[in-house]
């Protein structure tokens, strides 16, 4: 199903492609696919390079085993100095960013445990597909910690305030499935129907324009901003260039010729059935 890597090897996570279709999978299935700092560095490069990478139309992030990620690597964390803690969570910002803010759609494919980091990871994509088995929180208080990656912020954006408070503040891992209500995952799927489903929805996206599928992607982030007056001028801006693509221009003339087809051919049934009545 997936490719040998692409562009470069990578100690903690795999990325292949099937198609327009890239696949980025974690790789510390011992740890619950924990992120440790080389991880952590590893997923930013990855999702910059791909963010770039033309060849591909949407992403598709999952882990291996019984983990889409359990946080940060509690032991990492523990060996740290305080300046290598607080370098630890300003690169996370990099990382989050260079999946909520990439140029093409993220689908997380939420297979296991999808904790702290995890989730705030989860938070970050524009779809996300979960399996029945699937579970997901913000355990940081239970460290005496709060979230560091946007965990505060992205969630109540996302699940609502009191919502988030409920998971913040008791720390609670729960099904993913309690998370469908909220819109913030879209489906659950059995866990041996995940990556097929995933996959299947990313390559029905990769096939669409990209101009298109990238604008969609910034508008929705400009309405999630409450900014309306912003986003209906940028709306109007992209539907009108988009309407002068050689793409647009040809699958609206298409799509006008099939129509003028079906009504002619509608009408010619119902001149056949008047004679026939005649």
């Amino acid at each position: 199903m997936m490719a040998g890597l692409e562009g470069r090897d990578y100690e903690t996570l795999a990325v292949a492609r099937q198609g327009r279709v890239a696949i980025v999978t974690f790789r510390r299935g011992e740890q619950l696919n924990a992120m440790n700092r080389r991880m952590q560095g590893e997923i930013t490069a990855a999702f910059t390079v791909l963010s770039e990478d033309e060849g591909v139309g949407a992403i598709v992030v999952t882990g291996e085993g019984r983990g889409f990620m359990a946080g940060a690597d509690i032991k990492d964390y523990a060996d740290q100095t305080g300046p290598e803690f607080d370098a630890f969570q300003k690169a996370g910002g990099a990382m989050y960013a260079a999946i909520e803010d990439n140029r093409k759609p993220v689908i997380a494919a939420v297979n296991g445990f999808a904790l702290g980091g995890g989730f705030e990871l989860v938070l970050c994509c524009d779809i996300v597909i979960a399996a029945d088995t699937a579970k997901m929180g913000l355990p940081e208080i239970k460290l005496g910690l709060v979230p560091g990656g946007g965990g505060t912020q992205r969630s109540v954006a996302k699940l609502g305030r009191n919502r988030a408070n409920l998971l913040l503040m008791t720390g609670a891992i729960v099904p993913a499935a309690d998370f469908v209500a909220a819109g913030l995952v879209a489906e659950i799927v059995p866990a041996e129907a995940l990556m097929p489903r995933a996959l299947a929805l990313a390559a029905m996206i990769a096939d669409e324009p990209a101009e298109a599928i990238e604008g969609l992607k910034r508008l929705t982030a400009v309405a999630a901003k409450g900014d309306l007056d912003a986003g209906l001028e940028a709306e109007r801006a992209l539907v009108c260039a988009l309407y002068r693509t050689e793409t647009g221009e040809r699958r609206v003339r298409e799509f006008a010729a099939k129509s003028a087809a079906r009504a002619a051919e509608k009408a010619a049934q119902k001149a056949a059935g008047r004679r026939e009545d005649g």
